[in-house]
């Protein structure tokens, strides 16, 4: 299925009744990438995925000069507005950014948020981390250079980065080949992501329940954003699954649903 913004087509897909959750992808994946979870929890939940800006069908609108994350928020709450009811909104890896970026701006209907290898690296520099914030930053912008001087898989630096080296290499040639048409999406990311500030004391005040979710096998930079985030969010509850890399939404989908289904009930229980 498909909506219209602002004259841009933008990619949805639903299945399941009762408590309605909004799944944001990462970079480098479209709406199927949560249909695993979708399958998973069944149709005692309704389950609504989107693609963001230049993957899936939804069409690529941001301009160099302007790639905020604020940009691919407008997405989700036009998604959140189809579904007319509010929402548990889940998001992985970026998508993780630009959810918490809806609930930063208020305009969505929000009951919670699950937040699944979150990666808002600016947490990292605020909070003193530098070594783990320079990190990312320096292999963002190495990235981003090899793209634009030709590198044909440039895509392989971002996923080894978080999910370990040689990671690129063992995805089937389908999930490589779809990272490589990608990256032209994801490199307007990367500077949406570091410039995504809001400070520390904005998450102290953010009254939502928030699941976050992360894996043992990712980057130690993600593994310390769980921690501030958990830290820092007045209502919030992290839950680590172990043997799970950065990737863990394909290959932990049963786990990830558990763990959903289970905050979705609690919230539920407690504001029905």
């Amino acid at each position: 299925m498909t909506l219209q913004l602002n004259g841009r087509t933008v990619d949805y897909v639903e299945s399941g009744a009762g408590p309605c959750i909004v799944f944001i992808p990462g970079s480098f994946s479209a709406a199927a990438a949560w249909r695993p979870i979708s399958e998973h929890l069944g149709t005692n939940f309704r389950s609504v995925a989107t693609s963001l800006a230049g993957c899936g069908r939804t069409e690529e609108f941001r301009a160099r000069e302007n790639t905020s994350a604020d940009v691919l928020a407008e997405v989700v709450e036009a998604v959140i507005e189809r579904a007319g009811a509010p929402v548990h909104l889940a998001g992985h890896s970026w998508g993780a950014v630009v959810a918490a970026a809806v609930a930063f701006r208020g305009k969505a209907r929000l009951k919670s948020l699950i937040l699944v290898e979150a990666n808002m690296c600016d947490l990292l520099r605020q909070n003193g981390d530098h070594s783990l914030y320079d990190a990312a930053r320096g292999m963002s912008d190495a990235y981003i250079r090899a793209y634009h001087d030709g590198e044909p898989e440039a895509a392989k630096r971002v996923i080894d980065f978080w999910t370990g080296e040689g990671t690129f290499e063992k995805l089937p040639p389908k999930m490589r080949e779809f990272a490589v048409q990608a990256t032209p999406a994801n490199v307007l990311d990367w500077p949406a992501m570091f410039a995504f500030r809001y400070p520390i004391s904005d998450y102290t005040k953010l009254k939502l329940p928030v699941l976050v979710i992360r894996g043992t096998g990712s980057h130690p930079s993600l593994h310390r954003i769980a921690e501030l985030l958990a830290a820092n969010l007045p209502v919030a509850k992290l839950e680590i699954i172990p043997q799970a890399s950065h990737l863990l939404i394909g290959t932990h989908p049963r786990e990830i649903a558990g763990l959903i289904a289970e905050h979705v009930a609690r919230v539920e229980g407690a504001t029905g």
